[in-house]
């Protein structure tokens, strides 16, 4: 199958645009997959890729090739992988990415059970609050939120992501509880500013009537991370707005306590984005269906819905 290897090595330097990203994402070293790439060119007696100390372009018969196998590889090493009888036992490194505080709290839980059950497939799990290039960066798949769907991504919805408002039961031991999210002000805040942007941002509360109003918390504490968002507020350093997941452990300890329990902040759904293929990697495939049964078995869609409970 050396033929098979060095195409392989060739599509994902020429999509990642690297020799040592494509060597990341096939579990490979870097010397690996320009030896790869190498025994192609000499196979086919032209070069592939310009090469410069920083950066590889592809030639013009590096295009030609690349449009020609790009979209037949994953289907042939599928036909490849049935032939032989692997197709059960998916394999290789799976690069996923999630933000820190969700991920390490109900995604990796879960890694021993997926391990048992898919033993060939090594986690490679990227802990980061922002949207990742699937494609650019050679990941297989990211869970979160908020993505922008570029060409080639799909998404599957898993739960919604509402967010709620918290404060400690010991800060709210001598305050008025607010009847409405205007009430809020009048709590000292803790708010967020967005890495992207660098604004605060800015939300609207809504109740199962349909009712929008504005949230308005005072900017008393400004953090920049929604883990540090939750730590103040068990601090008592005031009222803040959390993803519920987020917030879930310790309302069920009673650590938090939800202030205007019939309103919420639609932040859109939690999902989980792959590339849009006809034929997944099978690695990629029941990592995506594993993740799915694990949030309907848990009951995670009921439980992260800011407009039950």
């Amino acid at each position: 199958m050396d033929s098979l290897s060095n195409l392989q090595s060739f599509v994902r330097s020429a999509e990642l645009g690297s020799l040592s990203a494509a060597a990341r994402h096939l579990g490979l070293t870097p010397a690996a997959v320009s030896r790869n790439v190498a025994a192609l060119e000499a196979a086919l007696g032209t070069r592939l890729f310009q090469r410069s100390t920083r950066s590889i372009k592809l030639t013009e018969a590096g295009e030609r090739l690349l449009f020609s196998v790009r979209d037949s590889l994953e289907n042939l090493q599928t036909a490849i992988a049935e032939a032989s009888g692997d197709s059960h036992q998916p394999a290789g490194v799976l690069k996923i990415s999630m933000g820190p505080t969700f991920g390490i709290g109900y995604i990796l839980p879960m890694l021993p059970e997926f391990m048992s059950r898919y033993p060939m497939i090594r986690p490679e799990w990227m802990f980061e609050n922002r949207a990742v290039d699937l494609v650019a960066e050679g990941y297989d798949a990211a869970i979160g939120g908020g993505f922008d769907l570029t060409p080639g991504t799909v998404s599957r919805t898993l739960a919604p992501a509402h967010l709620i408002a918290v404060a400690s039961p010991a800060y709210m031991r001598s305050r008025l509880i607010p009847v409405d999210p205007a009430g809020l002000a009048d709590l000292d805040g803790i708010v967020m500013r967005s890495l992207r942007t660098g604004r605060i941002t800015q939300r609207q509360m809504r109740n199962a009537e349909g009712l929008e109003l504005p949230i308005a918390l005072k900017q008393t504490l400004v953090v920049n991370d929604p883990a540090a968002m939750r730590a103040a507020s068990l601090l008592g350093l005031g009222v803040t707005m959390i993803a519920k997941p987020d917030a879930l452990p310790y309302l069920e300890r009673g650590e938090l306590i939800r202030l205007l329990p019939g309103w919420w902040v639609d932040a859109g759904p939690i999902s989980i984005y792959y590339a849009n293929r006809t034929l997944l990697p099978s690695k990629t495939r029941v990592f995506v269906d594993f993740i799915a049964e694990l949030f309907q078995r848990e009951r995670y869609p009921e439980r992260f819905a800011g407009s039950l409970g």
